[in-house]
C-alpha cells in the first residue's frame, strides 16, 4: 500500500482558514489564495491534496464546486473534498465537479446504512469516511456529533468495524484534542486503528507539526497523512514530507 502525503486547505467564505479543534470561534486567517496554493502542492511534488468546504460543513450545501473545477482544469492533483454532504445527490455534484474522492463525516455517524449504500452505489475508492474522535474518561473513543458536543452514542471502534464489513476502503481519522493543535498525531490511535482494518487505508489527520511526524505515522500503519497547520504556518517543506 502506497504512502500518500495529503496537503490540505479548509477554506471558509472563500479564504484559506484553520480552525482551532474545530472551533469556528478560533479561526486563523492564511489568505485569498487557494488556487495558486494548490498550484504550489503539485510544484513541490504532491499527486493530492485534502479540501475542506466549513461554510458547508456548517450549513450544508457544499460551495467549492467552482474553486474544485478550477483545480482539476489548473494542475494534475487528484482532491479528495467535503463539507455539507447530507445526501447521495450531494456525492454525485461534488463527483461530478472534478472530486476524486468524496469526504463524509458526520452523515457517516449520524446515518451509516445510508452511507454504507454509497460504498456501492459510487464505489468504495470514491468515499471516504471521516469520523472525528475524543477519548473518554473509560479509555473509549467515542465519536462527538452537533459541533463536537455529543457523543453520537457508538464508539469509533463500533463503526469502523461496521464500514469496513461493508466494504470501507478509505478512513480518515482526527483526534479532536490534537486537531489545529501542532501537538503530534495521535500515533497509538493510529497503531490501533490499523491493527483493527488491516484491509483499510487509514489515514492520520491532526497534530502533524513535520517530516518526522509524517514518517512516524506512516510507520504505525497509516496509508497517509493529512497536512494542514503546519505548511501553512511554514513548519514544514512539503518535498520533504513528500520524500519521506
Amino acid at each position: 500500500m502506497s504512502f500518500i502525503v495529503y496537503p490540505a486547505l479548509d477554506i471558509r467564505g472563500g479564504r484559506v482558514v484553520r480552525l482551532r479543534q474545530g472551533d469556528y470561534a478560533q479561526e486563523t486567517h492564511y489568505g485569498d489564495d487557494p488556487l495558486p496554493r494548490a498550484r504550489a502542492f503539485e510544484a513541490q511534488g504532491a499527486r493530492w491534496m485534502h479540501l475542506v468546504d466549513l461554510d458547508a460543513a456548517r450549513a450544508g450545501g457544499y460551495t467549492l464546486a467552482p474553486l474544485l473545477a478550477a483545480i482539476r482544469a489548473n494542475t494534475g492533483l487528484q482532491v479528495q473534498t467535503g463539507g455539507g454532504v447530507r445526501g447521495r445527490d450531494d456525492v454525485a455534484r461534488i463527483l461530478d465537479a472534478g472530486a476524486s474522492r468524496v469526504v463524509v463525516g458526520s452523515l457517516a455517524v449520524r446515518e451509516p446504512e445510508q452511507v454504507i449504500g454509497w460504498l456501492a452505489a459510487f464505489g468504495a475508492e470514491r468515499i471516504t469516511i471521516a469520523l472525528d474522535a475524543r477519548q473518554d474518561a473509560d479509555g473509549e473513543w467515542q465519536l462527538p456529533v452537533h459541533g463536537w458536543t455529543e457523543n453520537a452514542g457508538v464508539t469509533l471502534d463500533a463503526l469502523a468495524e461496521r464500514y469496513a464489513q461493508a466494504g470501507l476502503r478509505h478512513l480518515l481519522c482526527t483526534d479532536i484534542a490534537r486537531d489545529g493543535m501542532l501537538a503530534g498525531p495521535n500515533l497509538e490511535l493510529y497503531r490501533h486503528l490499523t491493527a483493527r482494518l488491516p484491509g483499510v487505508a487509514v489515514q492520520a489527520s491532526g497534530g502533524v507539526r513535520d517530516v518526522a511526524d509524517v514518517a512516524a505515522a506512516r510507520a504505525a500503519g497509516c496509508a497517509g497523512a493529512v497536512l494542514g497547520k503546519a505548511l501553512l504556518e511554514q513548519r514544514m517543506d512539503l518535498g520533504e514530507a513528500l520524500a519521506c
